[in-house]
């Protein structure tokens, strides 16, 4: 049985979220400040978090950051209305997915319906190895390396990166990425896909990789190009 960390100080929307999380069969973990959800999240070990941005002691951004450190858990972050900011950074720091102040609830349930089905639909896979120079992705495991350094990449970075790679030199439209990866159930846009691109070639670059880059496709979106000397 999926479980569900809800870190949020409004204890009437976690009540709602924990009926709705109930009846979809889901275990809830409910935590009402920053410090109790970095605690219960070690303690759970959860499937999915709903992460509320402004929370008492630590704010839902730096439990984002800390979590980041050793997991790749799917992280929804919850932000005020209009503050496009707090969407960017979330996605910037690794955040999988966010949502608008006020919101459905079957809205909520929708979302992270569809990211345990995506996860569990990856688990049913026979093993997936991919290996192109000095790197190598193993889909199975959701671990990627380059020159057999491991590179700590969530699972969405993962499947963007194997994705690319595994169509070398083939360019990927922003719509395309969203559609494939995030399904066309999800109500985020195409900047979602741009912050995990920039965040994924951050920790990539941090390796030399001189025979292959993620390169952008101005006005199209992005590609895994190869040094045709390979």
């Amino acid at each position: 049985m999926p479980s569900v960390l809800i870190a949020d100080d409004n204890k009437q929307i976690t009540s709602i979220l924990e009926e709705y999380v109930k009846k979809e069969g889901y275990t809830s973990i409910i935590a009402l400040d920053g410090e109790d959800a970095l605690k219960k999240f070690q303690q759970n070990k959860p499937d999915i978090l709903l992460l509320d941005v402004m929370m008492p002691k630590i704010d839902g951004f730096e439990i984002c950051r800390q979590i980041r450190k050793t997991s790749s858990v799917p992280i929804i972050m919850i932000t005020a209305r209009g503050e496009d900011f707090e969407k960017i950074m979330g996605l910037d720091i690794g955040a999988d997915d966010y949502i608008v102040k006020p919101f459905s609830p079957s809205e909520v349930m929708a979302r992270i319906r569809a990211i345990l089905r995506r996860i569990n639909q990856k688990k049913e896979l026979t093993q997936q190895i991919f290996t192109f120079d000095n790197l190598s992705i193993n889909l199975d495991e959701y671990t990627a390396s380059i020159n057999s350094q491991n590179i700590l990449l969530t699972k969405k970075e993962i499947e963007i990166l194997w994705t690319l790679a595994t169509n070398k030199n083939r360019v990927f439209s922003r719509d395309s990425l969203l559609n494939t990866l995030w399904g066309y159930d999800y109500y985020g846009d195409n900047r979602t896909v741009d912050s995990h691109i920039k965040r994924l070639r951050s920790k990539l670059d941090e390796y030399d990789h001189p025979n292959w880059e993620i390169k952008t496709i101005w006005g199209v979106g992005y590609k895994f190009e190869v040094n045709s000397n390979v």
